[in-house]
């Protein structure tokens, strides 16, 4: 039985794996998460994702740690432009204004690495949202709530947020910041059991 070792802070992604009975250590790394301009943008999340687990692997390496090396990154794509973490209200906003009656899709990707063997497997999920018309009355209130700043795209599906979605193609818990069900799948076919 293998330990999964969870590289990132998010409590979202905690809770994800908690829910669905894991195990796990939490064991955040920081690092640089500003994409790489020359990558697409499916290229740009996995690279952030795959930085993410090769700082925690240095780590563990250094602590002695042994297992799988779990780490994501979630982007909101309008178009071909990624939405991250609004650094204003403003940005916040906009962001919002834009996603207004619209779809976008939320793409998480996650990137493993077995410490023992090496072996490295990767993923991107992609899942469709649709927004309602919402007023600048609601984004406005909504950004009052401080709930969007710390949200890729600047709304939490899970949370307040969610009031604005119409619908959704996917995984739920991959616009929350971990698509379980490919997660699952990737485990399965590494038989990787924790």
């Amino acid at each position: 039985m293998k330990q999964l070792i969870l590289a990132s802070q998010s409590p979202r992604r905690s809770e994800i794996l908690k829910n669905a009975g894991y195990q796990f250590v939490s064991f955040p790394v920081h690092v640089s998460e500003i994409p790489d301009k020359n990558l697409n943008l499916d290229e740009q999340i996995i690279d952030i994702a795959r930085r993410k687990a090769e700082a925690a692997k240095a780590k563990a390496l250094v602590e002695g740690l042994e297992g799988i090396i779990l780490s994501a990154d979630t982007m909101v794509c309008f178009g071909s432009e990624a939405l991250g973490k609004p650094e204003t209200n403003q940005i916040a906003y906009d962001y919002l204004k834009k996603l207004s009656g619209k779809k976008h899709q939320v793409k998480t990707a996650i990137y493993l690495i077995d410490l023992d063997s090496g072996d490295v497997a990767s993923h991107i999920e992609t899942t469709d949202v649709h927004f309602k018309n919402i007023t600048d009355e609601e984004i406005w209130s909504y950004i009052a709530t401080k709930e969007p700043a710390d949200k890729a795209g600047a709304y939490a599906i899970q949370g307040i947020g969610g009031k604005f979605v119409e619908k959704f193609e996917g995984d739920f818990n991959n616009v929350v910041g971990l698509p379980l069900q490919a997660l699952q799948k990737l485990f399965k076919l590494r038989a990787w059991n924790f």
